[in-house]
């Protein structure tokens, strides 16, 4: 795996790509306002309970379990860039819908989960597609360096999202942050219509079945030793993080007092370490190696995650705000070090239902953290709730310890007898 160093610009003179990144980039941010719009939107307008709160958050990652397998075999025969920008433009309506029907007096709970399901459909698309489309325009040696890009831009957008839709909720109420998304996701289509870059045609015109696709991404990863203890581990870690993620609202609302912007701001600060990681992502995979690194990353964010519940008041926000500062660094960079293998390890024309596979798990698995969440925040208290699901996340690292990686330096590339392998066709 390439461990380069990464240069200031690099990238971003290749039109493309500056395009792809712009666009995306402006996306994030909309998205990651209205991560803190919805359930205050949720909470201050609809008077949601903690568990219907944490419903929210399963519904805009259920998809994942519905429609995920054969999302991955639809998007390997599609063209990938035409796949974006209809699930940006069916984002951009349904997330409009919710600051129309609030300012009509119309929004309901029901409305606000439709939008976070179908948005979340978008989203499935999306991403396999975007993962897929990647590498068309960047070469294999530079994929650490446009994911350290990409994921710098998303960190930057979750610092200043959280603090924006505190401040929107402040002046115009939660849903002017959800319209910030919308407007996001127009922008992101303008951006992505103006990339000249087109991908190969697949001249194959062997019939191919459904069923037989998705079972090939699903043997490819329970046959690698690698991508099948990454996605046990990120399922179990997603539990973890979307269980504590889906309630932090409601914990700083009202365990620790704070109005719609100092919730924001701490949800800000704390955004700020996935910044940090995206910088030092390439110089860790440089010095540790990417194996070592990804290990060394979450075995520093896993007992981060533990100093977010455990002061109150004033004191309680700045815990708060630094748990989550050293739990996105960790992340962050650990993700960048994880993608980029998965980019140039796995084979170019089984990519999206390779991905598939991998994220039905570890992205289903999200649903069921925000309904834990949900639950355990109504039947033990937000706090003793926060706690748990920061003890899963740590006892998540004993799947890496018992896997081939704890063994390597660094990640592994291509299989040898990736060029050779066929692909099935029913």
């Amino acid at each position: 795996m390439t461990t380069a160093r990464v240069s200031r610009a690099g990238l971003l003179r290749m039109r493309d790509f500056r395009l792809l990144w712009a666009g995306e980039t402006t996306s994030m941010l909309g998205s990651s306002v209205a991560a803190v719009a919805l359930p205050l939107l949720a909470v201050v307008s609809l008077r949601a309970s903690t568990f219907a709160v944490g419903l929210l958050t399963a519904a805009a990652w259920l998809p994942w379990l519905l429609v995920g397998l054969p999302a991955g075999a639809w998007v390997d025969r599609l063209p990938k860039r035409p796949v974006m920008l209809v699930c940006n433009t069916v984002s951009m309506v349904v997330f409009a819908s919710v600051p129309i029907a609030a300012w009509l007096g119309a929004l309901t709970m029901t409305h606000l989960l439709v939008v976070a399901t179908t948005g979340g459909v978008a989203r499935v698309f999306f991403n396999l597609a975007y993962r897929a489309y990647l590498p068309t325009l960047v070469e294999g040696g530079r994929l650490l360096e446009a994911n350290t890009k990409l994921q710098g831009s998303e960190s930057a957008a979750q610092i200043a999202g959280p603090g924006l839709a505190g401040l929107l909720a402040q002046a115009f109420g939660a849903a002017s942050g959800v319209l910030v998304d919308a407007v996001s996701f127009g922008v992101a289509v303008l951006f992505l219509r103006s990339v000249r870059a087109r991908e190969a045609r697949d001249g194959s015109t062997a019939e191919r079945r459904l069923l037989a696709e998705i079972r090939d991404g699903l043997r490819f990863v329970a046959g690698d030793p690698y991508l099948r203890t990454l996605t046990a581990f990120s399922a179990m870690s997603n539990i973890a993080l979307v269980g504590y993620q889906s309630i932090q609202v409601v914990f700083l609302a009202r365990n620790l007092g704070a109005g719609a912007g100092q919730a924001g701001v701490v949800l800000a600060l704390g955004g700020a370490g996935g910044l940090l990681g995206a910088a030092l992502a390439g110089r860790v995979a440089t010095r540790f190696g990417t194996a070592r690194g990804f290990l060394l990353c979450e075995a520093f964010a896993a007992p981060m995650l533990l100093l977010g519940p455990s002061g109150s008041g004033g004191t309680g926000l700045a815990i708060f705000a630094a748990a989550g500062f050293g739990t996105g660094a960790g992340i962050v960079a650990s993700n960048i070090l994880t993608g980029t293998f998965r980019q140039q390890y796995c084979p170019r024309d089984l990519f999206a239902r390779i991905t598939a596979s991998t994220s039905a798990l570890n992205y289903g698995a999200i649903p069921l953290g925000g309904l834990l969440g949900g639950t355990l925040g109504e039947a033990l208290g937000v706090r003793r709730t926060l706690l748990l699901m920061a003890a899963t996340q740590l006892c998540s690292l004993a799947v890496l310890l018992f896997s081939p990686i704890r063994r390597l330096r660094d990640l592994p590339g291509p299989p040898p007898d990736c060029a050779a392998r066929p692909r099935r066709s029913g």
